[in-house]
């Protein structure tokens, strides 16, 4: 069934246009507790009468906690400005008032749409991509140069296909690392917002080489605040359809966007050097995740520099953080080196200590795991496992959390 949030003004001619069985509410806030009451309902018709911010407000909270369901807005008058707001608000269509041709075509689509992004199964999932999101609260550990490297052992040369996303939308060196021309960056995303699709998130890439293509970060200064939170769900979301694996590269910084690509990720990757501000950042890291509630087995912890002679030692680095450590990387200034070249050194030094501490975490950490799942399963199976279901965001549950 459909449910309609008008006050006045009901006719059998609307009931018609919408289809499907409809139930009548005269208030949001009947509508939510009709929802709560059914949650696999799946299309919301508002009528004029229903106040816009309220509507709209409706329809961002209904993204969070329904994805699957759909939000069709009538209006009396539609133009640019509130067809703008209302797609941003993750409302589906705008109709004019009147239009009943017009409204039930909207309800149609809506409906096809719930259907084709309901949950998927289990051997869906299992087909699909994998997200690995490299964070670390504290700059300067060489977050970015791991996850470029990171990719690069996972795309091996073409045996996996992988793509890098660089959600440091203000400061990425995602481009100046690889010296590639930001002709494309996630920027172009932003008239697809509420139905990117595979073709439409592929068009953002950028190849590099073979089996790695880079989404790059927007390169013009105040771009990065036109990037929606909800733009990156889509993103990744599409993306794991078309590729192996999706390395996120992310800024310092808890931002909605960087929780949503925490939301979307299978993995995650906590990048800490051996000095006392960065193992105190890991430590709040490890248990923001924890207040977040994301399965402490899906993350890992790497220590960047860890032969460093700065008076700390492995036993000191595990003592602080209280977690096992998944990878050492040694320090070299054949790094910085080839940063500059603008040639990673997994790239041009496969042997290298630093590319082969790379090479190892990705067998033991990414792959290993996948590959005792597919042989348990007796299938072949690309993710080591898929976590449960959260009810909300981890920005919600942040916000949650606050009051």
């Amino acid at each position: 069934m459909t449910i309609l949030c008008q006050a006045v003004g009901r006719s059998p001619e609307l009931d018609a246009s919408i289809g499907g069985g409809v139930r009548a509410a005269d208030s949001l806030a009947e509508v939510e507790r009709m929802l709560t009451a059914d949650p696999g309902e799946t299309l919301v018709v508002i009528g004029p009468d229903i106040d816009t911010e309220a509507a709209l407000g409706f329809a961002a909270g209904q993204r969070l906690r329904r994805p699957a369901l759909g939000v069709v807005l009538v209006r009396e008058q539609v133009d640019v400005e509130l067809l703008t707001r209302a797609l941003r608000s993750g409302v589906r269509e705008v109709v004019t008032a009147g239009e009943l041709a017009e409204l039930a075509q909207a309800c149609e689509r809506s409906r096809a749409l719930s259907r084709s992004s309901s949950a998927p199964s289990a051997e869906e999932q299992a087909s699909r991509g994998q997200v690995v999101t490299v964070f670390s609260a504290k700059g300067g550990c060489g977050k970015t140069t791991l996850a470029v490297n990171l990719a690069l052992a996972l795309a091996d040369g073409g045996a996996r296909s992988v793509c890098l996303v660089d959600l440091d939308l203000a400061f990425g060196d995602v481009a100046i690392n690889l010296q590639l021309d930001p002709n494309r960056t996630l920027t172009n995303g932003l008239p697809m917002v509420g139905r990117l699709d595979e073709t439409g998130a592929t068009s953002l890439l950028t190849p590099y080489r073979d089996g790695l293509s880079v989404l790059l970060a927007p390169v013009t200064p105040g771009e990065a605040e036109k990037i929606p939170a909800a733009l990156v769900s889509e993103l990744l979301d599409a993306l794991r359809e078309s590729v192996d694996y999706v390395v996120v590269d992310t800024p310092s910084q808890f931002s909605e966007h960087v929780l949503n690509a925490m939301d979307a990720s299978q993995h995650h990757v906590l990048l800490t050097t051996p000095d006392v501000p960065a193992l105190k950042n890991l430590r709040l890291t490890l248990d923001m995740l924890d207040l977040l509630s994301y399965p402490r087995e899906m993350r890992s912890v790497v220590l960047n520099r860890s032969d460093a002679k700065v008076g700390l030692s492995t036993e000191d680095v595990e003592r602080v953080v209280r977690c096992p450590i998944a990878a050492y990387i040694p320090s070299s200034r054949d790094v910085p080196i080839s940063i500059n070249k603008g040639t990673p050194i997994r790239t041009s030094t496969p042997q290298h200590p630093v590319s082969q501490a790379i090479t190892r975490f990705v067998q033991e950490a990414l792959l290993k795991p996948a590959s005792a799942t597919a042989a348990g399963a007796g299938e072949t199976s690309r993710e080591p496992r898929i976590p449960p279901p959260r009810k909300q965001g981890a920005f919600a549950r942040l916000r949650k959390g606050r009051r």
